[in-house]
C-alpha cells in the first residue's frame, strides 16, 4: 500500500521573501561584476597612458639637440607617467563610491 505524503500549503510570504532574496543577490553580483569591469577599463586605460608617456619621451629624447632637452624630455615622460597613474587612481575612487 503507497503512503501518501502530505504537503502544506506554500506559504506565499516566505516564498516572496526568498524570491526577494534571490533578486537581491544577482543584482549585487551583477553590480560587482559591472564595477570589476570598469575598473579592468580603466587600468588598461592607464597601461595605454603609461606605454604613450614612454614612447612620447623616448621620441623626445631622440630629437633632442643637447643634454638640457633630453633632460627635459624625460622629465616630461615621468611626468605623464604619473599623471596617467593618478588619473585612473581617482577613475577607480569614483567607481568604487558610485557602486557603494
Amino acid at each position: 500500500m503507497e503512503e501518501m505524503k502530505y504537503s502544506p500549503p506554500l506559504n506565499t510570504s516566505t516564498t516572496t521573501t526568498t524570491a526577494t532574496t534571490n533578486r537581491e543577490q544577482e543584482t549585487s553580483a551583477m553590480s560587482r561584476i559591472r564595477k570589476d569591469c570598469l575598473a579592468f577599463v580603466v587600468s588598461l586605460q592607464e597601461g595605454f597612458r603609461y606605454v604613450k608617456a614612454i614612447l612620447v619621451g623616448q621620441a623626445k629624447k631622440l630629437k633632442a639637440k643637447n643634454e638640457k632637452e633630453a633632460a627635459a624630455a624625460e622629465l616630461q615622460s615621468q611626468k605623464m607617467q604619473v599623471e596617467a597613474a593618478n588619473e585612473a587612481e581617482k577613475t577607480k575612487e569614483t567607481i568604487y563610491k558610485s557602486m557603494q
